[in-house]
């Protein structure tokens, strides 16, 4: 159902299927207020089509090895801001799609064919708009937070793209979790059906810290406890330990970026998580969010205010996690702009490193045990500066084995790219 048959029916379609055990009752409605007309979503217009990297730009864009396949701009889904973006791999049909965080909602894209991308559609914020949301998928669902007041975490069924005939249309959430109003971030471990929401209320339970909720049935998750020793998570990664330290080899091991540390805990048993370790590092500005190696034998981490504050080039601190109970740091890799870096992750020897203002930068890590890591190529989506700041890239995906990778801009969108053949 499209956009323009949808008016009638918004008021009587949000069905909430949250358990018992929510955190509180569920409110009717989507919470936007656009219970009784269709608000503008946007068109999906594309503003620019496929551009070869060529003598270092593609159109005004500079690059390195990255094709651009598409960009749709901020109107294109009427949005002011765009943040946080994931993807989703339909396993029944092979199709790919870009879940957009927007200042107000959650956009969906079908790049299956990126000569002809389909905007589907957009997930209206639970309540008021932020400049900050978050996606992570499980079990082709999407789980969505913001720092909106009250927001809670929408949980959209995916398989719902498939269906879509009159794009763009205007989804509904399928449950929404109040246990937590609002939250900066949202962590998944999709091997153990465990959604981690962090970044929340400081005066909370948990200090701010993480929330533990069991998402198996995800239309019906259940807060099961959580972890704030270490007060407030900005950001986090959780993983099913399979590294280097038997101690810990087959536990839920969680890492959190805690503003002013590094914080280590096993989260196995969600009703004792214990905490393994803290660690620190010089010329500390905003510890803000970092990704394991898949060996997971390294951390890489990015600070968010280094940059301003002490002057440096683009800087990511690794740190060797052999041991997790006495991790150090391992090298430093500079990189060739004072841009701030923002949110990287890790695909087999590359990371993608969503580095504002200097776009997307793409290291080589196949070196990283001899302390050698060498930039291979970059699309920069931000051609005016690449000074120290928060605009440009936010974040970036690059988990498709198509190997189209996927990129959002504060202020310039929605971009599709691929390695040059």
């Amino acid at each position: 159902m499209g956009i323009k048959a949808l008016l009638p029916f918004l008021a009587i379609l949000f069905l909430v299927g949250c358990s018992s055990d929510n955190g509180g009752d569920l409110p009717k409605g989507d919470g936007t207020g656009t219970e009784n007309e269709a608000p503008d979503i946007g068109d999906g217009a594309i503003y620019l089509g496929f551009a070869p990297c060529e003598a270092g730009v593609a159109t005004v864009y500079p690059c390195q090895g990255y094709d651009m396949l598409f960009q749709m701009r901020l109107n294109a889904f009427n949005a002011n801001a765009a943040n946080d973006i994931w993807g989703w791999t339909d396993t029944s049909t092979g199709n790919e799609y870009a879940l957009i965080g927007l200042d107000n909602g959650t956009a969906f894209v079908d790049i299956t064919d990126a000569e002809n991308p389909v905007y589907l559609g957009k997930l209206p914020t639970a309540t008021e708009s932020s400049i900050w949301r978050d996606i992570k998928v499980y079990n082709d669902y999407a789980f969505i937070v913001s720092e909106a007041t009250d927001h809670g975490m929408q949980v959209f069924d995916l398989t719902k793209l498939r269906d879509v005939t009159d794009p763009p249309e205007v989804f509904i959430a399928d449950a929404r979790f109040i246990g937590i109003g609002n939250a900066h971030n949202i962590v998944i471990n999709e091997e153990m059906g465990f959604a981690y929401p962090v970044g929340t209320a400081r005066n909370d339970d948990f200090n701010g810290g993480v929330h533990f909720i069991n998402i198996q049935t995800p239309t019906s998750p259940i807060r099961v406890g959580g972890y704030g020793a270490n007060g407030y998570t900005h950001d986090a990664q959780v993983i099913t330990y399979n590294g280097p330290d038997t101690d810990y080899s087959g536990r839920e091991i969680f890492i959190g970026a805690n503003e002013t540390q590094i914080v280590i805990a096993d989260i196995t048993d969600k009703t004792n998580p214990t905490e393994i370790g803290t660690l620190s590092y010089a010329n500390r500005g905003y510890t803000h969010q970092g990704w394991f190696t898949d060996d997971h034998r390294y951390y890489i981490l990015g600070d968010e205010t280094d940059e301003i504050n002490f002057g440096f080039d683009s800087r990511t601190l690794v740190f060797d996690m052999t041991d997790l109970d006495n991790p150090v740091l391992h090298t430093t890799y500079i990189g060739p702009t004072s841009a701030t870096d923002h949110n990287g992750y890790v695909k087999g020897d590359e990371f993608f490193l969503a580095n504002y203002s200097a776009g997307v930068r793409v290291l080589d890590i196949s070196g990283i045990d001899s302390e050698t890591i060498t930039e291979t190529g970059f699309f920069d989506t931000h051609p005016s500066n690449n000074v120290p700041g928060f605009d440009g890239v936010w974040s970036v995906y690059p988990y498709f084995e198509s190997g189209k990778i996927i990129i959002s801009d504060t202020q310039a969108g929605f971009f599709v790219v691929q390695k040059s053949n």
